[in-house]
């Protein structure tokens, strides 16, 4: 029986009507998937299971977690780290929370003053606040020859008390910011509905303001204990004798002997399961204490009286002048004159042209990396947001938690997860600059995605309904439509995400080579070797490059507060 000619062409054909072209998102969440396995899921699944083998045998053992906790050294440390990140949690609330209603509910004078000093504190490194610390409190500083003068002595900055100085000081900033911005957006109703019932303010305050805003209490909460518990370089600095955990995983990786990379991968192994744990506790608290509001009528700010307003004025003015005295302190000592380790009386520019002729190479690098690094986050964020936001799926939420957990890593232990991964063929990137960009991307992307899908949840879908109901493919009314009304969000992310880049150290630190130096791995080795002027004139230049990056965001966004 002969077979009809048109059977193959009706086969054939009908395979081609079943075939579908994947569609732009599918394409795009592939890759992103297949982006974040190469250089996110294999790096830290390496380094995990490298804890659990043997360093001699190379077999599987839980040898390292044993000699973890039955060595007091090692098992102290992690006690000690837990300790300063949790007292300095509780510090940096009892400041933020308070400044926050303050500045929220009072007609307090120069609030704008206030902010910018808190905020230009927020986004330096903590071990800038460190250095500076010791150039006023260190056994020579100045603040400390002042009251020997005059028969007092002043108690250490280093050791514990000096990192939970530096650290409060440092991280307050974080909570004052989430609690200002749910304050802000409070429905004022509700308190109005508490007074008018005969609650006294302070019973209101901490049966109704303070409950409901628990939610960004903990965020900011959080994200204190994460960054003391994750940094390095303050402690590296000013600890001594009071060993925590980030340090002893620099050291035993970095050992001028021959590293233990076994023993580096258990403990940062184990501040990871730490931060991780922390988390899900937030998560959980937030998940009880989770309230809705309309916010159509914002608290109306407080008119006080002279005495009352200039008592308040002068607390927050105090508070955000001690937060940002690090900054103030590198720049007038940058311009200081200097005799070897020593400064000497009188003003010059001769740390700026030291810095000029001998790291210049570290300046150009660090902006270099950051405007590579930043470019990439944007295009990756934009892309990634939305395929969060608008084309929900399991994909997309295994995508997005990708995404986030490296906000919970500290630096250093995703530095050494990138020189384990990609130490060996088939990809080598260690010592080049495009292992430290990728450390860059993987750590501040976070910033440009919380940012980019808050703006996105507020741009109505029917915007991108109409403009494809006309004609428009999907993809052109993307780029053409919905990007552009993101550009706020994005923008907002996009400078925090730049100013935490050039500020990098925990990771740079570990990843750089002798080419690939920023001014951070530069301030700290000028640090470490006596050479303060250079150090401050290297921190002013990072404080300044701040500074513009907050203007120039403050000048295209119409005075909006950068999103955290």
């Amino acid at each position: 029986m002969s077979i009809p000619a048109t059977g193959p062409g009706i086969g054939q054909g009908g395979a081609r009507r079943r075939w579908r072209k994947p569609s732009f998102w599918i394409i795009v969440s592939a890759s992103l998937l297949a982006l974040m396995i190469v250089f996110l899921v294999y790096p830290f699944s390496s380094l995990f299971l490298k804890s659990f083998y043997h360093p001699e045998t190379h077999r599987p053992s839980f040898v390292n977690f044993i000699d973890f906790f039955t060595t007091p050294y090692y098992f102290n440390t992690l006690k000690h780290s837990l300790t300063v990140s949790a007292l300095t949690t509780v510090l940096a609330t009892l400041i933020g929370v308070p400044l926050a209603y303050i500045m929220t509910r009072f007609n307090v004078w120069g609030k704008s003053i206030i902010n910018i000093m808190i905020v230009l504190s927020l986004l330096s490194p903590p071990f800038i606040g460190a250095y500076s610390w010791i150039l006023l409190l260190g056994r020579s500083g100045f603040v400390t020859k002042l009251f020997e003068k005059i028969g007092i002595v002043l108690p250490t900055i280093y050791g514990f008390q000096g990192m939970i100085l530096v650290f409060t000081l440092k991280l307050f900033p974080f909570v004052y910011m989430y609690v200002s911005g749910a304050l802000s957006n409070m429905d004022s109703s509700l308190e109005e509905a508490a007074e008018n019932l005969g609650m006294s303010r302070i019973r209101k305050l901490l049966t109704l303001t303070f409950p409901v805003i628990v939610p960004s209490i903990s965020a900011g909460a959080i994200v204190v204990f994460m960054t003391s518990l994750a940094d390095f370089g303050t402690p590296l600095l000013i600890a001594e004798g009071y060993k925590v955990l980030p340090v002893v995983v620099y050291e035993e990786f970095m050992s001028d002997i021959g590293g233990d990379v076994y023993l580096a991968s258990t403990l940062s192994t184990v501040i990871v399961l730490c931060a991780l744990l922390v988390l899900f506790v937030q998560k959980y608290i937030v998940s009880r204490k989770n309230y809705r509001m309309s916010a159509l009528r914002p608290p109306a700010v407080q008119k006080l009286k002279l005495g009352k307003r200039s008592l308040l004025t002068a607390i927050a003015f105090a508070v955000s002048l001690l937060a940002v005295t690090p900054q103030i302190v590198v720049f007038i000592t940058s311009f200081i004159k200097t005799r070897g380790p020593l400064f000497v009386s009188g003003f010059s520019l001769d740390s700026y042209k030291a810095i000029g002729f001998k790291l210049s190479k570290n300046i150009a690098n660090t902006f270099y990396f950051a405007s590579i690094a930043i470019v990439i986050m944007v295009v990756v964020g934009l892309l990634l947001s939305y395929v969060v936001v608008r084309r929900r799926s399991l994909l997309s939420s295994l995508l997005d938690s990708l995404a986030m957990f490296p906000y919970v890593i500290p630096g250093s232990v995703l530095g050494i997860g990138l020189i384990t991964a990609f130490n060996k063929a088939p990809l080598i990137l260690t010592g080049t600059a495009t292992i430290i960009i990728v450390s860059y991307v993987i750590r501040k992307l976070p910033f440009i995605l919380r940012s980019s899908t808050a703006i996105l949840y507020q741009i109505d879908p029917s915007i991108e309904e109409a403009s494809i109901s006309l004609g428009v493919p999907p993809m052109r009314t993307f780029f053409k439509t919905t990007a552009v009304l993101m550009l706020p969000g994005l923008f907002s992310g996009a400078i925090l995400s730049w100013v935490q880049t050039i500020n990098e150290l925990s990771s740079t630190l570990i990843l750089f080579s002798g080419k690939t130096g920023t001014i951070s791995v530069a301030i700290f080795t000028e640090i470490f070797k006596d050479s303060f002027g250079t150090a401050a004139a290297l921190a002013s230049i990072l404080s300044v490059a701040t500074v513009v990056s907050l203007l120039i965001f403050n000048k295209f966004s119409g005075g909006r507060s950068v999103m955290m």
